[in-house]
């Protein structure tokens, strides 16, 4: 893997938008809804193309505004965007060369990726694209999941789609962050090293997310929702939704709640990890209510309390399995998250000598307690406040007189 770039190491929160044709459908076509994720319908209720490509006549994308998007990401504490450029249904949101396939060739004659491209640099956000590289279910030659090499020359698409749009996403629209690929399936060594060297080539600080395949990518990238359940030994990120689906699904309410989210996102920053959470707009691009409400709700928190998620770095494992929260850190300081209604905090096992101790969100000064217990292990009582209002997870900072924290194996 290659060392990623310090806005991405440091950002550590980023939006994921999920945003095509399959939007207009919403999960149901012709009466059938279907039973995964909504980007997926064409595949899983087996849409003819030709039917599909319809579709394009009707995306005019007429509420679609990239600026609100990038205004949300950073009002919800996120440092970089990730919007998909192509998804596996093969329909493109750019001005492409090689296909006719694309929105600024369709319906809404415009390029929703410069759109959002030029939104990021005026709010100074980060942007990244994916785009799927070996999945086109438009293309006969391209992967499809469920159906194997034979009968197809997935060369040919290599050649002739794959490797000239990522060509144009990098070299049309200025600095790119990050490359995010997905769905390697069959692709070769060669192949997935013939995508990276062109990246490099165009644009050498460019990221590749981890699913280019053949392990090359920059950093390492989780299941759909999956977060390692100890630190992890390099640098990786999680992607993740807010409800059950990534593409909008009119008829999907389990939305998370900032609760959840927020416990996610600590708890993969703790382990050393970026969190890209995703919102997947409607049809006429507009952004779901609930999408809007949970990410105000995040974002209220980490204006307040950001200083304990970005520039953190991985801890070592906690001997101790502490169910009200978690802890992140920076040199000099730990942070503790709590998560639950509590008067005190007691920790075992952390070595370091403690400083001052505070609430993070406004400074309050706290009383911190170390001794050693009978059985040799150090300790730490830390007396809580009462929780300010609509407190989600109260973050106790306290500084420490070593640059990293140290935690004690258990005694016995």
């Amino acid at each position: 893997m290659g060392t990623p770039q310090a806005w991405w190491t440091d950002g550590k929160f980023g939006l994921f938008i999920h945003w095509g044709l399959y939007a207009l459908l919403a999960g149901e076509y012709q009466g059938r809804r279907t039973e995964n994720i909504a980007e997926w319908i064409m595949h899983d209720l087996d849409i003819p193309k030709d039917e599909y490509r319809q579709l394009a006549s009707r995306f005019h994308g007429k509420a679609f505004n990239a600026d609100l998007l990038v205004q949300l990401a950073k009002q919800a504490g996120m440092r970089y965007i990730v919007f998909t450029s192509k998804h596996h249904e093969g329909f493109s949101l750019f001005d492409s060369d090689f296909s006719s396939y694309t929105s600024a060739k369709t319906a809404s004659h415009r390029d929703f990726v410069r759109e959002l491209k030029d939104a990021c640099d005026r709010h100074d956000l980060m942007f990244g694209l994916y785009y799927s590289q070996a999945q086109d279910w438009d293309d006969s030659d391209a992967c499809r999941d469920g159906f194997g090499p034979e009968g197809k020359d997935f060369e040919r698409y290599f050649q002739n789609k794959c490797l000239p749009q990522i060509t144009e996403l990098l070299t049309k629209y200025g600095k790119i962050g990050l490359l995010w690929l997905d769905t390697p399936m069959y692709m070769t060594q060669e192949q997935s090293e013939r995508i990276k060297k062109l990246v490099k080539r165009l644009q050498p600080d460019c990221l590749i997310s981890g699913r280019i395949g053949n392990g090359l990518g920059d950093y390492m990238t989780t299941g759909d929702n999956f977060i390692p359940s100890l630190p992890y030994p390099g640098p990786f990120e999680v992607p993740a939704t807010i409800n059950s689906t990534w593409g909008y699904n009119a008829f999907d309410s389990q939305w998370k709640t900032p609760k959840q989210l927020l416990r996610s996102l600590v708890k993969i920053v703790s382990r050393g990890g970026n969190y890209l959470l995703n919102i997947g707009p409607r049809g006429d691009g507009s952004i779901p209510e609930e999408s809007i409400r949970v990410l105000e709700s995040i974002g209220s928190f980490m204006r307040k309390n950001g200083q304990s998620i970005y520039e953190t770095r991985a801890l070592p494992l906690y001997p101790y399995d502490i169910e009200w929260g978690f802890f992140t850190a920076k040199q000099g300081r730990l942070f503790i998250h709590i998560f639950e209604e509590m008067d005190r905090a007691y920790l075992l096992n952390i070595a370091n000598k403690p400083l001052r101790c505070y609430r993070l969100s406004d400074g309050l000064e706290l009383t911190l307690k170390e001794r050693t217990t009978c059985e040799g292990d150090s300790s730490w009582l830390i007396n809580l406040p009462p929780r300010q209002k609509g407190e989600i997870d109260q973050v106790v900072c306290v500084e420490i007189a070593e640059d990293f924290v140290v935690f004690e194996p258990i005694k016995g």
